[in-house]
């Protein structure tokens, strides 16, 4: 039988395909189709581009920070000065720039597509972007735009402004444009303001290998800021004397007589004033403005009252040689209030954001949140009696021993030893997990004393973590500008986890216990209030860290050369009385609590694992009595007395116990509470081994 391509012509059967003129007609429609869109989408990025606007002249970038109620709190003014024209600067001055961003921008038409094709092909080659297809012309063109946005209708209007820029403007208005509005690192925008800068000279002086560098920068100009990067730089600046070389813009033997550039940094005209929320919040809000085309005027979370409330309470209360810090946020982040130390002038340095202080304990919070989760309860037992792990007994100060106590009571009088064992019987790296789950990111050091607050971590993230307690849902993530909208994908790998409501309505009932019964009652509010005092080895570092209302507030007292601040100085005394005399003033005793108020759960013993209990008091109905049983190696002895003969005293676990202060030792800033109660301090890390 034979195949169809062997039958003669006539016997193959005809195909259906239609007739020639058909096809054509198709084709047609097609191409009229594709000719009108191709034509309502060019009308739609005429009508969108600033076409006008890309012929005027490019305001200086400059960021206001305004407060939520939209007043302005700080400025950052970008580096400028008068424009550069091309016809007057040295040949090398241009040459340097064309010939490392854009060696054909004499003979294209605003875009190259040589150049864009020759990009594609390198950075194929080398698997990553490593070279640009953006003229200068097009680089011009985005200027003209109030963001960055890397979208292909952006795209679209910058070809189409960079054809505009070549029909209305010479080369040479191109370049000098160019020149004189491009960042060159530093806050320094224009050729002009960089050569001043860097060298202190103007353009017109500059030299062969000071143009290069300067042209190396485009690069990446913050990265390359021969201030913080001489040797990037400066090996940057090498590249574009060979890439003059080979666009024949000069010799071989010129370039390696070129000497080794040298800055001489000319003053700063326009130098920034900040705050230390400023200082934190700026470079968020940079990347907020979207590269900071044109003047930008952000809202910021800070509130005017609340800072002021703040600042108050400060300086109120006589500090000394020591330093303080503070932080306010709402529970979902927004920061309200900040210092960072007594004098912005005196010392910028952020306390609140860069120093990483031990806690103490303060981070009992995550001990007692994974003693919890593990089923305990705040009724559970727990043994307050000399320990030994290892070769290290942590104590208690003054070697104050309480027996077998509740968790609710450890937490209350931040007993050491009873952290300890909480810490080694749920496991120490759960204590780390929960840590990590409420927002905690430093380092973490594994280690016995870690249930004592022995690791470095700073106030934002302990504010921000307690901050999780209160809006129970974990981590709270600490902002200074308005949120932005997320993308489906962000918002799935950023969302939160909803705390344990049983789990936390405990926490809240031993965070409640230690500011109304505790070491933090010096904070107590007539709303309800929740906290933890916290004070590190010889009182070095002395915090309060609690919430009440909507809102969330941390304080550390300490010294910068980390000397002592003195026996009568602990996390309950100035950090809470400064705690409270902000708090008092910025919660409305009248709005809603943070959560209501806890109802202790039925008590259930559950011993410590490997301890017997040696004293028990078991209440006999409603007589007013307490009977009680005392277990000896040879006698049980039983006997009664009043119930409430004995109280529980406060002493905060991560720091020895400490006297109550003298009258007058410690400045009253607000009515004065109750004195508060001694705490534990924490062992300093490293020395139980």
């Amino acid at each position: 039988m034979l195949a169809d391509d062997e039958l003669p012509p006539e016997l193959i059967e005809p195909t259906n395909a239609p007739p020639a003129p058909a096809r054509n007609r198709t084709l047609k429609r097609w191409l009229y189709l594709a000719l009108g869109l191709f034509a309502l989408l060019f009308l739609y990025m005429l009508v969108t581009a600033p076409l006008s606007k890309s012929l005027q002249p490019i305001a200086a970038p400059g960021i206001t920070l305004l407060s939520a109620e939209g007043k302005p709190i700080a400025r950052r003014g970008a580096v400028t000065d008068l424009p550069v024209k091309v016809e007057e600067l040295p040949p090398h001055v241009a040459a340097a720039f064309v010939a490392i961003e854009d060696r054909r921008f004499y003979d294209h038409s605003g875009v190259d597509p040589w150049g864009i094709f020759r990009a594609a092909i390198v950075n194929l080659k080398e698997g990553a972007v490593v070279e640009g297809g953006s003229t200068i012309t097009q680089q011009l063109a985005k200027l003209a735009f109030l963001s960055s946005d890397r979208t292909y209708a952006r795209k679209l209007q910058e070809f189409l402004l960079a054809f505009w820029l070549e029909g209305w403007l010479s080369k040479d208005e191109i370049l000098s444009r160019y020149l004189s509005s491009v960042y060159f690192g530093d806050n320094i925008y224009g050729l002009r303001a960089a050569s001043n800068h860097y060298f202190s000279r103007t353009p017109e002086k500059l030299t062969v290998e000071q143009s290069a560098m300067l042209a190396g920068l485009m690069k990446a100009p913050s990265r390359l800021a021969p201030t913080v990067n001489l040797k990037g730089a400066r090996e940057r600046g090498d590249v574009v004397e060979q890439s003059m070389v080979d666009a024949g813009f000069l010799t071989e033997e010129e370039a390696k007589k070129l000497p080794r550039v040298k800055l001489k940094r000319g003053p700063v005209k326009d130098v920034p004033t900040g705050t230390y929320f400023a200082d934190w919040v700026f470079p968020d809000a940079r990347a907020f403005a979207q590269a900071g085309y044109g003047e930008q005027r952000i809202v910021t979370t800070l509130e005017d009252d609340l800072q002021r409330l703040a600042v108050n309470a400060v300086r109120s209360a006589g500090l000394g040689p020591a330093q303080v810090a503070l932080v306010a946020m709402r529970p979902d982040g927004r920061v309200v209030a900040m210092i960072g130390g007594k004098s912005y002038k005196s010392s910028p340095f952020n306390r609140a954001t860069q120093a990483k202080r031990q806690p103490g304990s303060a981070f009992k919070l995550f001990v007692y949140l994974a003693a919890l989760r593990a089923g305990m309860t705040p009724g559970s037992m727990i043994e307050d009696q000399p320990l030994t792990v290892g070769d290290w007994t942590p104590k208690n100060y003054e070697n104050r021993y309480r027996g077998l106590i509740t968790l609710r009571d450890a937490f209350t009088v931040s007993s050491n030893v009873a952290a300890v064992r909480l810490s080694e019987r749920v496991g120490r790296e759960n204590v780390i997990r929960a840590a990590r789950d409420l927002g905690i990111t430093s380092e973490l050091d594994n280690q016995r004393s870690l249930p004592l607050g022995t690791s470095g971590l700073s106030l934002m993230e302990l504010v921000g973590a307690y901050a999780s307690v209160a809006a129970g849902s974990y981590p709270v993530r600490a902002r200074g500008l308005p949120e932005v909208e997320e993308s489906w994908y962000d918002r799935m790998m950023s969302r939160q986890n909803r705390m344990d409501e049983r789990t936390r309505q405990m926490m809240l009932e031993l965070l409640w216990s230690s500011v109304n019964r505790g070491t933090g009652r010096a904070a107590a509010l007539p709303v309800q209030s929740f906290g933890k005092t916290g004070t590190t080895q010889d009182s070095r570092d002395a915090l309060f860290i609690g919430f009440a209302g909507d809102l969330v507030t941390g304080v550390w007292v300490g010294r910068d050369d980390n000397k002592p601040l003195g026996k009568n100085v602990t996390g309950g005394t100035v950090p809470a009385q400064i705690w409270r005399a902000f708090m008092s003033r910025a919660v409305n005793p009248r709005t809603g609590q943070v959560a209501p108020a806890p109802t202790p759960p039925e008590q259930v013993l559950i011993p410590d694992t490997g301890v017997l209990p040696t004293d028990v008091n078991v209440p006999i109905g409603d007589t007013g009595y307490d009977v009680g049983i005392s277990v000896g190696p040879d006698e049980v002895t039983v006997s009664t007395r009043p119930s409430g003969e004995e109280t529980v005293t406060d002493v905060d676990p991560a720091v020895p116990e400490e006297p109550e202060p003298a009258p007058g030792d410690i400045p009253t800033i607000a009515p004065p509470p109750p004195p508060p109660v001694p705490e534990d301090e924490p062992v300093e890390e490293g020395s139980e081994f």
